[in-house]
């Protein structure tokens, strides 16, 4: 492989496995807010009118954004029909072959997300309950957490590219 794709594919995976193992701990932060939430509204009966809608971003927040981490561990839920039985090669010509329809997928729902932020943000949107957040913040996080996982899909591609040359990255 040329040396461009293996820096390429170094770097996306190093970023990715960075990003994911950071935003793994999110879980904890989300358990916190949601046991924050059951005192404050079961216990001393002042519930809070933020906390859920927090929860819910750091879940979507944690979700995107371990996308492609997911990818990159293999950790993600694959339909095995056939899959399993095939050889090491014929995984990676199968690879290649949903990559193409993951890639234009992931590029289809980044180019939305970039028109959706442009549209949050020339609006100043925000969400219609008692809060009333922002909604850029987590739109931008969206939108990093896709492209997080566009790029690792390419990076995939390219190792089973690799693979069924019998090459090295």
């Amino acid at each position: 492989m040329p040396k461009f794709i293996s820096f390429y594919v170094n770097l996306v995976d190093n970023i990715c496995e960075r990003v994911g193992r950071f935003v793994m701990y999110w879980v904890f932060f989300m358990m916190f807010l949601l046991i924050l939430s059951f005192v404050t509204r079961n216990i001393i009966n002042f519930p809070l009118m933020w906390i859920i809608e927090m929860a819910q971003f750091t879940i979507t927040a944690y979700y995107l954004l371990g996308g492609g981490y997911s990818m990159l561990t293999d950790d993600h839920v694959r339909m095995d029909l056939f899959y399993g039985k095939l050889s090491k090669k014929g995984k990676a010509k199968m690879d290649i072959f949903t990559s193409i329809f993951l890639i234009f997928f992931l590029a289809v729902l980044f180019f939305g997300s970039i028109t959706s932020l442009i549209y949050t943000i020339e609006t100043k949107q925000k969400l219609f309950t008692a809060w009333a957040p922002y909604v850029w913040p987590i739109k931008t996080l969206m939108l990093i957490g896709i492209l997080l996982m566009l790029l690792q899909a390419f990076s995939t591609l390219f190792k089973d590219i690799a693979n069924i040359k019998n090459k090295n990255i």
